[in-house]
């Protein structure tokens, strides 16, 4: 870890994560804990954008907001070199395309079932027969992919439309943010989420693998100095944030 100073000491920080005299940042709206759309602004708005002021203000150069609704795009804009900077789930296969930094939040998934249905714990879930409603792209996406044998995924456009689908296909169980399925669920009735969750998610910062080791080691370093300094809790209370705690 170094310190503020040393980082910002560091002659070449700003031409290794903003090439271009701009730092562009990808922000995925598809995971509301950290970024979503202010209903006062219109603008994005969340930890993800909080971040990225701090890193553009830390720089000294302009900020960008390059806004997606799903992961599947921001990632995709980042590993094309269209952003510098994007906020992502830690997972293998986006490893592809760009460099992660150490995590600074973790965040439950959880699976969500209607009140009838006769699956009661996570480890029902997979066996044939099973349908699961996932965000296209997401990091419950890419985990479950992996994971699940027997049952059948399907996939929403995007996060914040996988109750929606799920309830308008009749699927038998929904896959995502904990959080968000329990808003979810106190909008509709009828539904339930399992005790426990099938994953914990790392959620980092990264930049496009065109950028460079070096560029992801900066990154790395302002990550650390926000968990440790207290900025990541600060924008998490800011922002209203319950479920996501600061990673060790």
């Amino acid at each position: 870890m170094v310190s503020a100073a040393s980082f910002q000491a560091h002659g070449q920080t700003a031409d290794l994560l903003a090439p271009t005299g701009t730092l562009r940042a990808s922000i995925n709206l598809g995971n509301p804990l950290l970024a979503h759309t202010d209903a006062l602004t219109g603008q994005a708005a969340g930890l993800s954008v909080d971040l990225a002021q701090a890193l553009a203000h830390r720089l000294g150069v302009p900020l960008a907001l390059k806004v997606f609704n799903a992961a599947g795009k921001s990632v995709q804009a980042l590993s094309e070199g269209q952003a510098d900077i994007g906020f992502f789930a830690l997972d293998p296969l986006r490893g592809e395309g760009v460099l992660f930094t150490q995590a600074y939040v973790l965040i439950e998934g959880s699976y969500l079932v209607r009140s009838q249905s006769p699956v009661t714990q996570n480890d029902q879930v997979d066996r044939p027969g099973v349908r699961v409603m996932v965000g296209k792209g997401s990091a419950y996406d890419l985990f479950l992919s992996r994971h699940l044998q027997q049952a059948t995924i399907l996939r929403a456009p995007t996060s914040p439309e996988v109750v929606t689908e799920f309830l308008s296909q009749g699927v038998e169980v929904a896959a995502g943010v904990r959080q968000q399925l329990e808003a979810d669920a106190q909008q509709q009735p009828g539904l339930r989420l399992l005790p426990g969750r099938f994953m914990v998610i790392e959620q980092a910062m990264a930049v496009p693998k065109s950028h460079g080791a070096q560029a992801a080691a900066q990154l790395d370093q302002f990550v650390a100095e926000m968990k440790r300094n207290g900025m990541v809790a600060q924008s998490l209370q800011k922002n209203r944030v319950q479920g996501a705690s600061i990673a060790p």
